[in-house]
C-alpha cells in the first residue's frame, strides 16, 4: 500500500481546542489511516506536535498546479503550522 502524501488543510472550527488550533490558519495534515477510520485527521498543531482532531475542523487546501510547483510538496521544510514562524 502506498503512503499518502502530506497535504495542506485550513482550520474552519476549533471548538474545545482553541489553544491548539487557530481558525483560518493553514496546517500540515499527516497521513493517519487509523485516525481516518474514526473521522479524525492528524495535523501539526500550535505546539508543533501532531495530534488527531475531528475531520470536520478542516477543509483541504487545493493549490493550483503552478502554486504546487513553486511551493513543492506540502510539509517540505515546514515544522508546525504554516504562518506560526
Amino acid at each position: 500500500m502506498q503512503k499518502s502524501a502530506k497535504r495542506l488543510v485550513v482550520c474552519v472550527a476549533n471548538e474545545g481546542n482553541e489553544e491548539s488550533l487557530v481558525r483560518h490558519r493553514i496546517y500540515v495534515q499527516i497521513p493517519d489511516a487509523e485516525g481516518a477510520k474514526h473521522g479524525m485527521v492528524r495535523v501539526i498543531d500550535e505546539d508543533d506536535e501532531d495530534y488527531l482532531f475531528p475531520e470536520s475542523f478542516f477543509v483541504p487546501l487545493d493549490l493550483s498546479n503552478a502554486a504546487s510547483k513553486l511551493l513543492g510538496p506540502a510539509g517540505v521544510g515546514l515544522v508546525g503550522p504554516i504562518g506560526s514562524r
